[in-house]
């Protein structure tokens, strides 16, 4: 189990598992190269957990509570404090340890990243003389995967106008990758009137490539 937020919201949790705390930090900061719970820490503690104990009497006054809230405030940042500073990522405190103490406990343990499903198309925008821009978007319809489709792979090509229609990336000799949602694509003049073909697929972020979209294609300004 892992303590995300590991410090007790019950007051006599709280007492019980600080307690718990020093005594296992006492037996173990040695081993963990670092010092121990301060004297000062310590008192804090014990003086919580004595006016805990004082407000559990139906005779508590709103003063007795008042200076137990304070004295929680103070244990929750020496905790904090220690913990973060010597515990947390030290390498030479175990998950047993963090179990022991009910702290958090780290997932080191990459989650894998799928290959991308969804299929990635473009619509093409005529931006000026010898330029198409591609504003990429995901094909409706496919299935979707934030994590998987960390980019595009883009194939493309250019063909005389009159020539039989690329229906394939691999017919598609040119390729580049981007992470932008719009890629501009730049022809000298000899390409005016010629047909310009693209072909998307998504990438996750090992490199892994999905299934390849539609191709689509303009003529070029």
């Amino acid at each position: 189990m892992a303590y995300k937020d590991y410090i007790p919201k019950n007051d006599v949790e709280l007492a019980l598992w600080g307690q718990s705390v020093v005594s296992y930090v006492a037996t173990k900061h040695t081993d963990w190269g670092i010092i121990n719970f301060s004297d000062e820490a310590k008192i804090r503690l014990d003086d919580f957990s004595s006016k805990v104990e004082k407000c559990k009497s139906p005779t508590r006054s709103t003063l007795d509570v008042q200076a137990k809230n304070s004295a929680r405030k103070a244990v929750e940042k020496d905790f904090r404090t220690y913990i973060q500073g010597f515990i947390a990522k030290n390498p030479l405190v175990n998950d047993e340890d963090r179990k022991m103490m009910k702290i958090t406990i780290y997932d080191t343990i990459p989650t894998p990243v799928g290959n991308p499903v969804g299929l990635a198309t473009a619509t093409i925008k005529y931006v000026n003389e010898g330029a198409l821009e591609l504003n990429i978007k995901h094909v409706e319809g496919s299935p979707s995967d934030k994590r998987a489709n960390y980019g595009v792979k883009i194939r493309y090509a250019v063909a005389p106008i009159d020539a039989p229609p690329l229906t394939e990336p691999a017919q598609m000799n040119e390729s580049r990758f981007t992470r932008r949602k719009k890629e501009l694509f730049t022809y000298e003049k000899k390409d005016a009137k010629k047909m310009a073909y693209f072909c998307l697929r998504y990438e996750n972020s090992k490199g892994k490539p999905g299934q390849w979209g539609p191709v689509i294609s303009a003529v070029i300004p």
